[in-house]
């Protein structure tokens, strides 16, 4: 199972939010993959249940680097 090379940044109960992220760690040369149920994404765009929730998903190997930038992203807001 350690084969994964993708991890866990954060869970986000937003999509605008997750692809706000995405694009504030992929400026930063930080490859992301986002992952929410489908009926979350496309026909309740809520967080009924936490139906909208958001998983963001970067390389293993920029784990770090993604944590820092998140830190900074938080504060920002």
């Amino acid at each position: 199972m350690n084969d994964l090379k993708y991890e866990l940044l954060i869970e986000l109960n937003s999509r605008m939010e997750a692809d706000l992220l995405k694009s504030y760690l992929e400026a930063q040369e930080i490859p992301v993959e986002l992952f929410q149920e489908a009926i979350g994404h496309n026909i309740y765009p809520v967080t009924i249940t936490g139906m909208g929730t958001v998983q963001v998903f970067v390389p293993k190997e920029k784990i770090k680097q993604a944590q820092k930038a998140l830190e900074l992203f938080l504060n920002e807001k």
